[in-house]
Order: C-alpha cells, then sequence, then structure tokens
C-alpha cells in the first residue's frame, strides 16, 4: 500500500469511526429520552381526595333527611352535590356517629386511599372522604341504579323484571367485581360484607360492587351481616368480625341463593332450606316462583351447584373467587348469547 492509499484508508476509518461515535450518542439520546414520553403517557390513578367537612355539609344541605338515598349497617346515604365541581353528583356516605367514636383512632384516610384506587366496570369508585372529631364520610361516584335486594325483594314488579338471563349476568358480574378486588387490587382488598343490598344493579342490569373495604368500621356489628357471613366470621378464637376471602366467597354464594330463589336471606335461614333442596335436586322448589322455569335447567342447576359450593363447604375447602367467576363467565356466556 503506498502512501497515498494509506492516507485514503486512515481517512475512511476515521470517517467510519466518528459516524459510528454519532449515531451512538443518537441512540442513547434517544433510548434516554423514551421512558419519559412513556411515564407521560401512562394513565395516572388518583386516589380519594380529602374534603373539608364543610363542603360535604353544603353538598347535602346539612345532612337533609330528603337527600336520603340509601341506609345501612355502616351509615346513612346522601345524593350530594359538590359545588365546586361543576355541581357533580355523588353519593355521601356518613358513618354512623357511634361506629366513628369506636374507631376514634384508626387510620380512616389511609384506608379510603387505598380503597379508592380500586378501578373496574363491576365496582363503584370511591372518589373522596371527609373526616372530623366524631364524623366520617365516604364519598363515592354516583350512580342511577337500585340494589339487588330491592329488585328481589322489595319492588313488586322488580322480580319479574330480572329474568333469568339478567340474574346470570349479575351473578357473573358480581363475581368479575369480587375477583378484582381479591387478587388484582394491591394490597388485596376483602369486601367484608357480600350480600344484595351492596351490589347495585345499572340501568343494563350490570352489577356493581360497593361498600368493600368499609368492615374495619364495624367489625362486630351483627346488625345487616348474619347470614352473609360464614360461621367462622364469629369464630371467638379469632376475636370475632374476622373477614377473609374465603367469607366474602359465602356471602356471594348467599346472593346466589337469592337470585335462584328470590328469597331474602333470613339471617341464614335461606341456606339451610335451600342446601337439602340442592342435594335432592328439588330444583321446582328451589326456584323463584315469579318466573317461568325455563326448558333447559342445565345452567340453574349449575349456578345450584356454584352456590352449594360456596355456601356449604368449610373455607379451606371452599371455592376461590376466581373459580367462581370462571364459573360464572362461562354460564353467562352459554346462557345470554
Amino acid at each position: 500500500m503506498n502512501h497515498v492509499e494509506h492516507i485514503a484508508y486512515d481517512m475512511v476509518m476515521i470517517t467510519l469511526s466518528i459516524s459510528l461515535i454519532v449515531l451512538a450518542i443518537i441512540l442513547f439520546l434517544a433510548c434516554k429520552k423514551k421512558p419519559v414520553e412513556s411515564e407521560e403517557t401512562l394513565p395516572v390513578k388518583l386516589c380519594a381526595r380529602a374534603y373539608p367537612l364543610m363542603e360535604i355539609d353544603a353538598a347535602t344541605d346539612g345532612f337533609n333527611h330528603r337527600r336520603i338515598i340509601g341506609q345501612g349497617r355502616l351509615g346513612t346515604v346522601y345524593a350530594g352535590t359538590l359545588e365546586q365541581e361543576e355541581q357533580q353528583l355523588v353519593a355521601v356516605k356518613r358513618i354512623h356517629p357511634f361506629l366513628v367514636l369506636s374507631n376514634a383512632g384508626f387510620g380512616f384516610s389511609s384506608v379510603l386511599k387505598w380503597l379508592s384506587l380500586a378501578q373496574h366496570p363491576n365496582v363503584v369508585p370511591i372518589t373522596g372522604f371527609s373526616e372530623a372529631p366524631g364524623e366520617r364520610v365516604v364519598l363515592m361516584e354516583f350512580v342511577h341504579m337500585a340494589s339487588l335486594d330491592f329488585y328481589l325483594h322489595q319492588n313488586q314488579d322488580g322480580a319479574s323484571l330480572l329474568d333469568w338471563n339478567k340474574r346470570f349476568r349479575i351473578a357473573a358480574g358480581a363475581a368479575r367485581g369480587l375477583q378484582y378486588l381479591h387478587e388484582v387490587v394491591a394490597p388485596n382488598i376483602v369486601h367484608g360484607c357480600v350480600k344484595s343490598s351492596n351490589i347495585l344493579i345499572d340501568v343494563n342490569f350490570c352489577a356493581r360492587i360497593c361498600d368493600y373495604g368499609l368492615n374495619f368500621l364495624a367489625p362486630v356489628e351483627k346488625r345487616g351481616i348474619v347470614g352473609y357471613v360464614d360461621d367462622e366470621y364469629w369464630s371467638e378464637r379469632r376475636g370475632g368480625g374476622v373477614a377473609t376471602k374465603e367469607s366474602d366467597v359465602y356471602g356471594l354464594g348467599v346472593v346466589l341463593l337469592e337470585l335462584l330463589s328470590g328469597k331474602g336471606c333470613e339471617g341464614g335461614m335461606l341456606v339451610k332450606w335451600a342446601l337439602p333442596l340442592i342435594r335432592e335436586t328439588s330444583f321446582s322448589e328451589l326456584l323463584d316462583p315469579r318466573l317461568v322455569i325455563p326448558s333447559d335447567m342445565k345452567p340453574l342447576v349449575r349456578l345450584a351447584k356454584v352456590a352449594s359450593a360456596c355456601v356449604g363447604n368449610s373455607r379451606k375447602c371452599r371455592p376461590s373467587m376466581a373459580q367462581v367467576a370462571t364459573i360464572l363467565n362461562n354460564l353467562e356466556t352459554e346462557v345470554c348469547l
């Protein structure tokens, strides 16, 4: 190689080296920027907002009795209007004073912020809270809907609106919402009081779970929960009032029996009445007499067996919510398509 060729070779190598260095710098900067851009585009889950009690008082006209839309074991629910947020409608649950006093030292705000992270089509979102001496308030999304308890047991025409197809849809939707709380939200959420009055039905007959995770406010309060939890819940060895995923499965099993029979829980009497009928395959006696028995009984028989597995076994032998949801989703698809 002569001198001229050697110089040309060196120039090519230098140019190639500079090009590689420039390319490396460009790739480095591109990779460095990418995570920042992706972080900006990720949806941000906002936790519940803390509201001054005065703002909640104004939203409910001083907790006016005319704004009451529901009452339960934990508190009274009002329809509220938040003036600071373009007249947004919210459901305002005012916790009973005696429950507030018995849980005065509990981390209410921390628990509510955690619970508010739950976002699912079959779950009613918690949007805010308020606390003051002697007061605890939970704000939830306002949804124009009635509870499953209202449809089945309070409205004379409600049961006829819930045909078998809609009941399968409600059962599957409730199971999906509970499965999400049990397995997707981190840390997992145990509902603590799964019952028909805590399953809301929207205008499309989609089930939505409410009042989840609030059992810490009334762990030993029996009113409104007897019959919807298993015997282990009240075990003295556990200290009483211990909710678990298994006790939630039991509660859903009771709800399934209500959907099948049209009867109320009656403090646990429904389970005692229904289980022998399921074992004896006496489904004509079990099923809601207000509805026509379908020609194909197989889906109803399977639904009854799922309910039996939820309420007829001890905690260690009970199916998980995921297993129940899988079966109910398949039944919904089979029946409703």
